[in-house]
């Protein structure tokens, strides 16, 4: 006998992901939760992203929200409904995955960012290589509100913006407008909400018209470096460059620029 799949209604994925252009659009498809990252849903995003990592189709990454709002946080109800130290240990190391996959994988990863963004939703947002937010978002590490001190946001948080403006975010749990995230390098662009679609776009695109050896190298060696001193971080930069050097897409860069014309990159 064959059994024949029902297929499942884009309303009730929790992730939807949508491919053009070389572009990979996940969104987070909770919204009457504000998106609210579920051990469910945040399974669906790792799983999603590490397949992502391995396709060289993709060259872009947008992590969006549906509804009105792009993410607020974790999903307290269901961490409520399981008191147990070992649930929430495997909880925010699942979370602590995606975050750190965000990072990990060779495509840049854009945040398009619209209403709230709280708690764990910040924290995905500030853990993305790039984001682009509305005029009507606003950014809130809140947990402080409900007695939980955000630790795990504070991660990605106290590595984009200073310290002060860092902890005076984690300990009033306050929220700041886009502007405000703009100046403190929370986001790269703060547009208006008819024009979000377009900037996100545009980021990407220009993006794509890089080599995608460069990029992907360029990536990696970035957050590397990050955790290294000064000297080891110089030595480490410089290997790069020189393998970088060897590559195709480098030479062919080089000579495009001498002669004048455009490059024709081969992702090599």
């Amino acid at each position: 006998m064959t059994v024949t799949a029902t297929p499942v209604a884009a309303e009730d994925k929790l992730l939807l992901r949508h491919d053009a252009r070389g572009v990979a659009t996940l969104t987070l498809n909770r919204p009457k939760q504000y998106n609210a990252l579920s051990e469910e849903l945040l399974a669906e995003l790792q799983s999603s992203l590490d397949a992502i990592e391995r396709d060289a189709s993709v060259r872009v990454v947008v992590i969006a929200g549906s509804g009105p709002a792009f993410c607020a946080g974790h999903d307290l109800k269901q961490m409520r409904a399981n008191p147990r130290k070992e649930y929430y240990d495997k909880l925010f190391a699942q979370c602590s995955a995606v975050m750190q996959t965000v990072s990990r994988i060779p495509q840049p990863v854009i945040a398009r960012v619209h209403g709230i963004a709280t708690a764990a939703g910040c924290q995905l947002v500030t853990q993305c290589d790039l984001a682009v937010a509305s005029e009507n978002a606003k950014f809130a590490v809140s947990g402080i509100n409900v007695g939980l001190f955000c630790s795990t946001p504070s991660v990605p948080l106290g590595r984009n913006v200073l310290r002060k403006q860092a902890m005076e975010m984690l300990l009033t749990g306050d929220f700041i407008d886009a502007p405000t995230a703009k100046d403190y390098g929370l986001v790269n662009r703060v547009v208006a909400l008819d024009k979000l679609d377009e900037a996100v776009s545009d980021l990407a695109t220009r993006i794509i018209a890089k080599s995608a050896v460069a990029v992907s190298t360029g990536k990696r060696m970035f957050y590397k470096q990050l955790e290294m001193g000064m000297a080891g971080a110089y030595e480490y930069a410089a290997q790069t460059m020189a393998c970088n050097m060897m590559a195709h897409d480098a030479g062919e860069g080089i000579d495009a620029f001498m002669q004048k014309r455009a490059p024709e990159w081969k992702g090599e």
